[in-house]
């Protein structure tokens, strides 16, 4: 039974893209202590970049909710025969707990720390793992409830009851608003990055591979998807995926897609502080490395045409970082895809 990873639950889901199939997590039966560990470290590290690029870019997003840069993750997500071990590193003395904080955040500052466990989010109790005859199988159910209540709640100041070694506390957590959507940290070998219109994946190679900047660099890609309703324009034009995705209008329109989030991205990095070159410098130096090469799929444009294209984009941007940019590319989300 493969574990299914923590969310990032800076904020939670949102629309589009057209999401190559995710490949099999590993199971979690290989993963011991110091997995567990290494994992928090990446789901972390995903979260800080998520956040970053969700609260900079709010105002671009129509939807939103709150941010406080929080990864939950419930212990009915883990398989039974790892909770062991899984309680020996996260603790979970509540069913719903907090797997990381992003440094600095609205979370970070009203003092919630690693570990804590979730009473309530805005009066709101967690939910409670299943029970009957499929009480022990490994689900994403509850921590997804968790994410559902989150969302819910307004921005601003929050009160969060949380079980700190057997004690209850209530803190106050003032949660900007952020671009609604969820990430995780997918397992497994295959370079993969994918938005199914409500939670962005990001694969684990990314983060053993790369620098902060350049897994922002893909992250902003997908997000980029979101924020264009990507997805759900895609299924109003009719498109068909799988093997027919590649050719005729079914190809131009992904191959459209793409491109439109790959500008967009550049602008989504450059609002949250990152350099949006690196997103050139990424395709140039290890766009082979993710789109296959010869192999690649024709849905999406070569690597050198991704990077030349963001490279001209970036050139129509104010050169004063300080001034927000607000991407030409945000008047089409409501136009349909012809």
């Amino acid at each position: 039974m493969p574990r299914p990873i923590a969310v990032a639950l800076l904020l939670a889901a949102a629309a589009p893209v057209p999401a190559p199939p995710a490949p099999a997590a590993a199971p979690t039966a290989a993963i011991d202590a110091d997995g567990y560990r290494a994992l928090r470290a990446i789901d972390l590290r995903l979260a800080t970049i998520a956040h970053r690029l969700v609260t900079a870019n709010a105002r671009l997003c129509d939807r939103q909710q709150p941010a406080p840069g929080v990864v939950l993750h419930a212990i009915d997500q883990y398989d039974p025969d790892t909770r062991a071990v899984v309680r020996q590193v996260f603790g979970f003395v509540r069913p719903v707990s907090v797997e990381a904080v992003v440094p600095g955040g609205a979370a970070d500052r009203a003092g919630l720390v690693a570990d804590d466990g979730v009473v309530s989010i805005n009066r709101r109790p967690m939910p409670a793992p299943r029970t009957g005859p499929k009480a022990g199988d490994a689900t994403s159910a509850t921590r997804d409830a968790a994410a559902a209540i989150l969302a819910a709640a307004p921005t601003g100041p929050s009160p969060w009851v949380i079980d700190r070694a057997g004690a209850t506390r209530t803190l106050t957590i003032d949660a900007p608003a952020g671009c609604r959507a969820a990430f995780e940290v997918l397992l497994g070998p295959a370079m993969a990055a994918s938005s199914d219109g409500a939670t962005v994946q990001i694969g684990v190679r990314f983060f053993e591979r790369y620098t902060d900047e350049q897994v922002a660099a893909v992250v902003a890609h997908e997000l980029a998807h979101t924020v264009l309703r990507h997805r759900a324009r895609l299924e109003a034009a009719g498109v068909k995926w799988g093997l027919l995705s590649e050719f005729g209008r079914n190809g131009r329109l992904f191959r459209r897609t793409e491109s439109e989030a790959d500008l967009l991205g550049a602008g989504l990095m450059r609002n949250a502080g990152y350099d949006p070159a690196a997103a050139v410098a990424f395709w140039r130096d290890h766009g082979g490395d993710v789109d296959g090469g010869l192999f690649r799929s024709r849905t999406h444009p070569s690597s050198r045409a991704r990077a030349d294209a963001i490279a001209a984009e970036i050139a129509t941007m104010p050169a004063d970082r300080t001034v927000f940019y607000r991407p030409p590319l945000i008047a089409t989300r409501d136009q349909p895809l012809n």
